[in-house]
């Protein structure tokens, strides 16, 4: 008997989920953003061996070719120091993914539980959290970034800490408002009646159910995350020399700009791709999580 229900759910699972992978990859849109967004995966995972150029990570004694611009030889063209930015844009890659994730990362942990105990609680830990999640969310997630990296000091460590302290009120008041909506559900409460421990209702129970808008969330927030980590980079305070980060190239190509197009436009243009490419892959993800829109 366990072996048929076992099997009855797994058949269940592997329907729902060729349901939806087929629903994801019926918008031409959203399938092109999921391609891309494996290509940039594998980009990420297989940069040393497709780099062309990979001793270009580091540097190279020569500044012979500094600033040569693209040719066969350098798809991308060259920086002031004779790098290869198509090289170093692939180790970008790699190091933009990996921050991202990191900094999401850290905002879920921070955020979801605060949220999920704020939500089932009573009103004095509810009003206690919430008004801490307010003064958070007063602020500009990018200025609040910036502070708190000015604060910890330039890297890139202490940018991602910086993401993950200014992006945990989003997740916050996404789970308390899940939260609040599960909590009265009849699953809920018998779970409540025959004594389970609150700790193991809310991470057992109620935040396994909130799973899709998390999805949706994060997927959306890669992107938006991307730009931040570009722009602390940018102003100084994000990755530091000689790391291959697109945003400290674009802030190194300034001084070259008008005679170099190629240093700042094909980072730039990097950037442009690959939030556009998380956009698009969150509004699908959206689109086949939602209920009210799944069935369009």
């Amino acid at each position: 008997m366990n072996h048929s229900h076992l099997l009855k759910s797994l058949f269940a699972r592997i329907r729902e989920a060729r349901l939806t992978l087929f629903l994801l990859t019926r918008n031409r849109l959203t399938l092109a953003a999921v391609i891309f967004a494996l290509i940039l995966v594998l980009v990420a995972l297989l940069a040393p061996y497709i780099a062309p150029h990979p001793n270009h990570f580091y540097g190279v004694d020569s500044l012979e070719d500094s600033l040569q611009p693209p040719s066969s030889r350098y798809i991308f063209g060259t920086d002031e120091q004779g790098r290869d930015i198509f090289s170093r844009i692939l180790y970008g890659t790699r190091l933009s993914l990996v921050t991202a994730i990191l900094s999401i990362g850290l905002a879920l942990l921070i955020g979801v539980p605060l949220g999920a105990i704020a939500g089932y609680s009573n009103r004095l830990i509810d009003e206690i959290i919430m008004r801490i999640t307010d003064i958070f969310c007063g602020f500009p997630a990018l200025l609040l970034a910036i502070t708190v990296a000015a604060f910890l000091g330039p890297s890139l460590p202490n940018a991602m800490l910086a993401i993950g302290i200014s992006w945990w009120p989003l997740y916050t008041r996404l789970i308390y408002g899940q939260v609040i909506s599960l909590r009265e559900r009849q699953f809920v409460r018998a779970a409540k009646v025959i004594g389970t421990h609150p700790l193991k209702n809310i991470f057992g129970h109620i935040l396994p159910n909130c799973i899709a808008p998390l999805i949706v969330q994060a997927s959306l927030d890669m992107g938006s995350v991307i730009l931040v980590v570009s722009a602390l980079s940018f102003l100084g305070l994000g990755a530091q020399p000689p790391t291959p980060d697109w945003g400290l190239m674009i802030s190194t190509s300034r001084n070259y700009f008008l005679e170099s197009w190629w240093y700042s436009v094909f980072p730039g243009l990097a950037i442009f791709v690959t939030v556009l490419t998380f956009n698009l892959l969150g509004d699908g993800f959206r689109e086949v999580l939602d209920p009210k829109t799944r069935n369009r």
